[in-house]
């Protein structure tokens, strides 16, 4: 499961790759947590918009956001037939944008005692990712209306499953128009959310800094082993 991303690279690269006509200027990223606004791409009119949801998708027959439990993946197997997703996917497909996740592995320290070890998952190339989506207006009984969003999961590739069986569903650019095309809502692309190439993604140990949500900063993102030489 994807709980933590980041977003670093500067804002006009990640517009070139995804092509939204809004000039957004916003900060890098490094530790985007659940519940907080992120940014996706969606697609109306033949053109592709930048636009901000929170990280929780919630379906629209949600009556109390507080007894509904978090929504921040998506499971593509069986996505279709899911009340949660059924409308969505067929209708409300996104974008995430990102250039790096976290995952945590179960170890053993020296002491015995059982630790969580963050890894660092980002393409090989450094360049952007494009997450595989959802969003949802949600309306509260008063009339408000929040829009959540949540990204997709699918299984690892053969290196990734080394630290997590699941992985973000990452879409080439070749494949942004067809995704984000919802004109056709009996055409839900799920053929599309499969695991990135084995050597499409790099990954590393990273600082347990980043389980806190509070930390922040380029440090999170240095190999451990290296962080005693910078």
């Amino acid at each position: 499961m994807c709980g933590r991303y980041a977003i670093t690279l500067p804002p006009e690269a990640m517009r070139q790759l995804f092509g939204y006509i809004e000039q957004p200027n916003f900060p890098p990223r490094y530790n985007v947590a659940p519940t907080q606004p992120v940014p996706i791409v969606r697609a109306a009119r033949g053109e592709r918009h930048f636009g901000l949801v929170r990280w929780g998708f919630l379906p629209g027959f949600v009556k109390d956001p507080k007894t509904f439990p978090l929504i921040i993946n998506a499971r593509a197997e069986g996505i279709e037939a899911k009340p949660s997703f059924r409308a969505a996917i067929r209708r409300r497909r996104c974008l995430f944008i990102a250039d790096g996740w976290y995952e945590w592995r179960r170890a053993t320290d020296a002491r015995g005692k059982m630790v969580k070890q963050p890894f660092l998952f980002r393409a090989r190339d450094r360049g952007p990712l494009a997450f595989a989506g959802l969003w949802e207006t949600w309306s509260d009984p008063q009339g408000g209306e929040v829009e959540t969003g949540c990204m997709i999961t699918t299984s690892a590739n053969a290196a990734t499953i080394a630290i997590h069986d699941r992985m973000p569903a990452i879409l080439a650019p070749s494949n942004f128009d067809r995704w984000l095309d919802c004109s056709d809502d009996r055409a839900t692309r799920v053929e599309m959310l499969q695991p990135a190439p084995d050597d499409a993604i790099e990954f590393f140990e990273v600082s347990p800094k980043v389980n806190s949500y509070k930390s922040e900063g380029p440090e999170l993102q240095t190999p451990v082993g290296q962080a005693s030489l910078i």
